[in-house]
C-alpha cells in the first residue's frame, strides 16, 4: 500500500495498492518534489472514469512502468472531484499548451518549485499506438527535458503566466450599456450546430450539454412572450432530449442518464452516471413534459428521479457522486445482454408473467434485440423504433403497450440486480447535491411529485447540517468529516438549488441560510477590482492561476449560476447589494460573453433575468383553510412559469424581515411583483387563475 491508503476519496483509494508511489496533492508531497529536485507527475481523474481505470491497469499496476515512475519522478493522485480547483488550472494549462481540449486522465508534468506545466496530455497507452508514445518512453523523455532544458522550460512557464494575466484582464469591466445581440447569436450558433437527424449539438462523441438546452426553452419563452414564437430553438431542445431519453445514453431499466454517448446516436455511451449531469436533466425534462405534455418527458422524470432516490442518496440525506462505467474489470458489464441471456428471460417472462409474447415481440423489435449486437458482441437496449410509432403501427392502444413494457423493463430489471453492480463513489460534494437539490425541487413541483421535494430537503439539511460550520461551507463529506473549503461552485449551485426548493416548500430556516450563503459568496469569492467570482475564496493555497472562468463545460459556470441567483435573491429579499453584485459580474464577463456567445449559455440566461427582472409572487396561505391552501399552491404548480418565481409562505412562518410586508391575513393573499415594482394583492382564486393564465407558457396555447 502507498500512501493514498490514508486518504478518503474513493479514486485516491482505487490506487493505493498501485506499486507507484504516489502521493497526495499537499506541502508534504510539493515539498518533497523541492528538496528532490524531481519534477511532479500529476495525474488527475475520478472514481467512475473508464479510460482512468484503464490507464491504471495498463501502467499504473504494472510493476516496470511504476519502478520508472517512481526513480524519475513524485507522483501525485488528484480527484478532479474534490480539487476542482487544480483540475481546472492544469486543463487549461493542457488546452493552452497542446491547443486540444482535455480529459480524463489528464496527464500533466510540473516544475518541483513552480508547478509550472512542462508537459501536459491526457491518456497515454502503454505501447505507442494512435500517434500517442508509450508511456514508459515519455517518462524518460520528459526526465530529460527536465534534466537539460531548463531555459526552454522557464520560457514556457514566463508564456503561460503572460497569458494567464491577459485572460484576466480581460475580465476588465464593461461600460458599454448591455444589449441582446449575443442572446441573438448564441440562439443563432445553437441552430447551425443543432443535429437535425439525432438531436444534440455535436458529433461523436456527444454530450447532453445542459446548458445550451436551459438556453433554448428560455429563448423560446422568451420569444412567445413577445408574440414572435421561435419554434426552431425549442425544437433543438425538445428533439434533443427525444432522442437522449429513447437512446442508450439512458438507463431504460433503472433510470438516469449516462455521461455521454461515444456515437452521435446517443446509442452507446461510457457508461458510467454522474450526479452532476442527472441534477440540470431533471430541471430540463421536467419543463419538457410542462411545455407540451410528452408522456416520454414524464416517464423520464420519474424514472431518473426514482433512481436518484433508490441508489444515489445516503440514509441521511446527501447524494453521491457517481456510478462507475466499469464493474467486474469491463466495461458495460452490468448493463449489456447476451442474445441467449435476454431470450432465456423474456420467454420465462410470458410463460410466468402476465407479459404477452405479442408485447416481447414489440419490446425487442423497439429495443433492437432483434438486430445485430451492439456493444462488443453483446446488446445494449437502445430505442431504435419509438413506443408510440410501434403502437400506431400495429394499432394497439399506447397505454396498454406501455404497461406492457413497464412490466417487461421491470422484469429486467430485477434479473439485472443479481449481477454485480458497478461502484458507487460515496463522498457527497456540496456543488452537485445543489445541482441536484435544483432538479428534483422543480420535477417535485412540476409533476406534483412531493417525494421528490421531499428528497430535495432531505439533501438541503444534509449540508446545512454537515457541510456549514461557523458560517464556512465545505466543498465535501466523507468518513463523517467535511474536509475542503468550499469554492466557488459551492456556494453557486447551492443558493441556485436553495431558491427552487423554497418555490416548492418555504421554510424559514432555509431561507435565512440562503441569504447567510449569499453573503459569504460576496465577502469571500467576488474580485473586487473587476467583478464577477474567482473559483477558489481570497485565503485559497497560492497556485499557478486564479481561476475566473464564464463559460460552461459539462455544468453551468459559477460565475452565470452566481450572477443568476443573486440576481433572483437580490429581488426576493430586497437587497439591493445582490443585484449590484450581479451586474458587475455581467459586466466583468461581458468580453468573454461576446467572444464566444454559446459557450456562455448560463450567463446568456442570467443576462435575460437581469435585463427582465423576474416577477415574484408571494403568496400568504392560511395553514387553518388547509384545502384553499392546497388549492392556491397547487394551482401555481400546474403551470410552466419560466419568468415567475412562485414562494407559498403560510400564514403560521413568520418570514424574515426582508418579506415581513407580505402579511398574511385570514384568508389567502397572494402579492404580486414585477421587479421592483409591487402590485394589488391578490384576493380570491379567480384572480390567482387569471394570474397565472397570462405568465403560462405551453405549446399548445
Amino acid at each position: 500500500m502507498n500512501l493514498l491508503s490514508n486518504e478518503s476519496s474513493p479514486y485516491l483509494l482505487q490506487h493505493a495498492s498501485n506499486p507507484v508511489h504516489w502521493l497526495a496533492w499537499n506541502e508534504e508531497s510539493l515539498a518533497l518534489a523541492r528538496e528532490t529536485n524531481k519534477s511532479i507527475l500529476l495525474s488527475i481523474g475520478y472514481s467512475a472514469c473508464h479510460w482512468c481505470h484503464v490507464m491504471a491497469h495498463e501502467s499504473f499496476e504494472d510493476g516496470d512502468t511504476a519502478a520508472v515512475m517512481n526513480d524519475l519522478f513524485i507522483n501525485i493522485k488528484v480527484d478532479k472531484e474534490e480539487r476542482p480547483d487544480l483540475d481546472k488550472i492544469y486543463q487549461n494549462a493542457h488546452s493552452l499548451l497542446t491547443e486540444r481540449p482535455g480529459g480524463w486522465p489528464l496527464t500533466v508534468f510540473l516544475t518541483p518549485d513552480t508547478h509550472m506545466p512542462i508537459f501536459a496530455g491526457t491518456y497515454f497507452p502503454p505501447v505507442q499506438k494512435h500517434g500517442l508514445p508509450a508511456f514508459k518512453s515519455l517518462l524518460h523523455h520528459i526526465n530529460e527535458i527536465w534534466q537539460t532544458r531548463g531555459a526552454d522550460i522557464s520560457r514556457q512557464s514566463d508564456s503561460l503566466e503572460s497569458t494567464y494575466q491577459r485572460i484576466y484582464e480581460s475580465s476588465k469591466p464593461a461600460t458599454t450599456d448591455f444589449n441582446r445581440i449575443a442572446i441573438d447569436i448564441a440562439r443563432n450558433q445553437i441552430e447551425k450546430q443543432f443535429d437535425t437527424v439525432n438531436g444534440g449539438f455535436s458529433g461523436a462523441p456527444k454530450f447532453p450539454h445542459p446548458s445550451i438546452m436551459e438556453f433554448a426553452l428560455k429563448h423560446w419563452s422568451y420569444s412567445k412572450k413577445s408574440n414572435q414564437a421561435d419554434p426552431r430553438i425549442l425544437h433543438s431542445a425538445i428533439y434533443s432530449l427525444e432522442k437522449m431519453a429513447d437512446g442508450g445514453i439512458f438507463d431504460h431499466l433503472s433510470g438516469g442518464f449516462c455521461r455521454y454517448s461515444t456515437d452521435e446516436l446517443w446509442m452507446i455511451p461510457h457508461f458510467e452516471k454522474m450526479l452532476y449531469d442527472n441534477g440540470p436533466l431533471l430541471s430540463l425534462y421536467s419543463q419538457a413534459w410542462k411545455i407540451n405534455s410528452d408522456p416520454l418527458f414524464f416517464n423520464t422524470v420519474c424514472e431518473t428521479a426514482d433512481w436518484v432516490t433508490r441508489e444515489m442518496q445516503s440514509a441521511d440525506g446527501g447524494y453521491y457522486s457517481a456510478q462507475d462505467a466499469d464493474s467486474e474489470g469491463s466495461e458495460g458489464k452490468f448493463f449489456v445482454w447476451s442474445k441467449d441471456e435476454i431470450t432465456s428471460l423474456l420467454n420465462a417472462a410470458i410463460r410466468d408473467t402476465d407479459i404477452t409474447a405479442e408485447s416481447t415481440a414489440l419490446f425487442k423489435e423497439r429495443f433492437g434485440l432483434n438486430l445485430d449486437a451492439n456493444f462488443e458482441g453483446s446488446w445494449h437496449l437502445h430505442g431504435y423504433v419509438q413506443q408510440a410509432a410501434l403502437a400506431k403501427k400495429h394499432q394497439l392502444d399506447e397505454k396498454e403497450l406501455d404497461t406492457q413494457f413497464h412490466l417487461i423493463r421491470h422484469y429486467l430489471f430485477k434479473h439485472r440486480e443479481k449481477r454485480i453492480h458497478p461502484g458507487t463513489d460515496t463522498k457527497i460534494l456540496c456543488a452537485w447535491n445543489g445541482l441536484m437539490i435544483h432538479g428534483m425541487s422543480i420535477a417535485g413541483r412540476l409533476l406534483d411529485k412531493p417525494e421528490y421535494t421531499k428528497s430535495a430537503r432531505l439533501a438541503a439539511y444534509f449540508l446545512k447540517n454537515h457541510c456549514w460550520k461557523d458560517q464556512q461551507l465545505f466543498a465535501n463529506y466523507k468518513n463523517d468529516k467535511a474536509s475542503l473549503a468550499a469554492y466557488l461552485d459551492d456556494y453557486a449551485f447551492l443558493i441556485y438549488g436553495l431558491l427552487e426548493l423554497l418555490q416548492s416548500q418555504w421554510d424559514n430556516d432555509l431561507y435565512i441560510w440562503t441569504l447567510e450563503l449569499a453573503d459569504k459568496l460576496l465577502l469571500d469569492f467576488e474580485d473586487t477590482n473587476y467583478g464577477g467570482f474567482y473559483f477558489t475564496n481570497h485565503n485559497h493555497e497560492d497556485l499557478i492561476q486564479r481561476l475566473k472562468s464564464f463559460s460552461d463545460d459539462a455544468i453551468p459556470s459559477g460565475n452565470a449560476i452566481a450572477t443568476l441567483a443573486l440576481n433572483r435573491l437580490g429581488y426576493l429579499s430586497g437587497r439591493q447589494q445582490y443585484i449590484d453584485a450581479a451586474e458587475r459580474c455581467l459586466r466583468s464577463s461581458w468580453s468573454a460573453i461576446n467572444d464566444a456567445p454559446i459557450s456562455h449559455c448560463a450567463q446568456l440566461n442570467a443576462l435575460n433575468e437581469y435585463l427582465t427582472p423576474p416577477d415574484i409572487l408571494i403568496i400568504r396561505s392560511q395553514a387553518s383553510r388547509q384545502l384553499d391552501e392546497e388549492n392556491w399552491s397547487t394551482l401555481t404548480h400546474q403551470h410552466y412559469l419560466p419568468f415567475t418565481l412562485v414562494f407559498n409562505i403560510p400564514a403560521d412562518q413568520e418570514p424574515h424581515s426582508t418579506l415581513s410586508e407580505k402579511t398574511a391575513s385570514d384568508t389567502n393573499r397572494a402579492y404580486p411583483c414585477s421587479g421592483r415594482q409591487c402590485h394589488q394583492p391578490i384576493e380570491n382564486i379567480d384572480e390567482l387563475q387569471t394570474y397565472l393564465r397570462n405568465n403560462s407558457y405551453r405549446v399548445l396555447e
